[in-house]
């Protein structure tokens, strides 16, 4: 997820909180700034990335505090955890509870998020049919992107 302005970053961080708030919690100042630097990103960020992140501004932040952070965002439906990368990258539609389908660039690391309602529909149907319910279920794709990809046509002609 880009954010090329401060302004989409604000207004983002606005939503999320407004997000919590009516789930009866807090966007601390902590899970915000951890938040932040998810929005930010242009790829997915393990835990100590963000600690070394925020330890810049506050050298005597602990890995516990980025960590209580990312189980509240991840619970929140404010970021999706990475399984096979062990990282994390900010939600793109946290108001809609969704099964989220990540296509992973293997090249640039760019995580893009796809919500497809007929997908997750089909994988609870599937799940069911086997005597299987579905709790939470990110999918990860791994492949290029379409600047790799190109870039790759490009050198190749």
């Amino acid at each position: 997820m880009k954010h090329a302005h401060t302004h989409d970053l604000e207004h983002d961080l606005l939503a999320a909180a407004q997000w919590c708030a009516k789930r009866g919690e807090k966007l601390t100042d902590q899970r915000r700034e951890v938040l932040a630097l998810l929005l930010s990103a242009q790829g997915s960020m393990k835990a100590y990335d963000l600690l070394a992140e925020i330890q810049k501004q506050r050298p005597t932040a602990a890995p516990p505090t980025v960590y209580r952070a990312l189980d509240f965002l991840v619970t929140a439906g404010l970021a999706h955890k990475l399984e096979s990368k062990n990282a994390f990258v900010a939600c793109c539609d946290f108001e809609h509870p969704h099964h989220g389908l990540m296509l992973i660039c293997d090249r640039c690391h760019k995580v893009t998020e796809l919500s497809d309602e007929r997908l997750a529909a089909r994988l609870a149907e599937d799940a069911a049919g086997h005597g299987f319910s579905v709790a939470a279920q990110d999918i990860e794709v791994r492949g290029l992107c379409r600047n790799c990809r190109d870039g790759d046509t490009k050198g190749a002609a």
